[in-house]
């Protein structure tokens, strides 16, 4: 069996008298690609916000490859080797392509390594007609695909992304999970998504979130087909 990379334990969090997660125990292995679903307030974007080190939760314990990260904070957590894409952009406007993608992976190496580094990247997104133009020129799936070059060019282990399919044109969904299962090949990925075309394409394992709890958790099509996760999420657009 491979390595677990990931692994929460009866995770909780509250906000007043509402439970937001409720006792979620996960587990994600090495180069396993998860994407975690359910409809709004089903409780996934709050267990990826404490796996992420954005909240603290109330209860419970995050481990990643062994060393609890409950209390970490984001770039404690990334220095692990994690690459996290959260939905509000990281990126820096004012500056290019080039400079974003090279700052990030700046803080994992030596100048002339991060340049050849990020030379790389740009080729593995299709950047290069674009790579010096800033990023507040860009339109928004170009932004997405910068976003996820700032996430893959530190060669992470593994991947935390939040919906980095939303708001896409087709054609650019199609480029997002080809570089997606690019980067599965030697990364364990976990993404939040409501896309459920995007799903389809990507998934194998599914996590169903339902009032903060897990619901499901099993192949894709034995997900889809399921008649209680089509009734409380999936509905007729299934």
């Amino acid at each position: 069996m491979a390595e677990i990379v990931l692994e929460t334990q009866a995770l909780t969090m509250r906000f007043g008298g509402v439970t937001a997660a409720d006792n979620v125990n996960f587990k994600l292995r090495a180069r396993e690609l998860r994407c975690l679903i359910g409809p709004n307030g089903a409780g996934k974007s709050t267990f990826f916000k404490c796996v992420t080190g954005l909240q603290t939760p109330t209860e419970g314990q995050v481990f990643m490859r062994g060393h609890e990260t409950t209390h970490w904070m984001p770039h404690q957590i990334a220095s692990l080797g994690v690459g996290i894409k959260m939905q509000t952009p990281s990126v820096m406007d004012n500056l290019n392509v080039f400079e974003n993608i090279w700052l990030a992976a700046r803080r994992f190496y030596p100048s002339d390594e991060a340049g050849r580094k990020t030379t790389e990247m740009i080729e593995r997104l299709a950047l290069g007609s674009i790579a010096r133009s800033n990023l507040g020129q860009l339109a928004h799936g170009e932004r997405q695909r910068v976003e996820l070059g700032l996430v893959a060019v530190a060669d992470p282990w593994l991947v935390l992304l939040d919906e980095p399919a939303a708001g896409m044109s087709a054609e650019d969904v199609d480029r997002m999970t080809d570089i997606i299962r690019e980067l599965n090949k030697t990364a364990a990925i976990v993404i939040v998504e409501h896309d459920m075309q995007f799903i389809r394409s990507i998934a194998e394992q599914v996590t169903v979130f339902h009032q903060g709890a897990v619901l499901m958790e099993d192949h894709v099509d034995r997900v889809m087909a399921d008649p209680q996760v089509r009734n409380v999420y999936l509905g007729k657009k299934a």
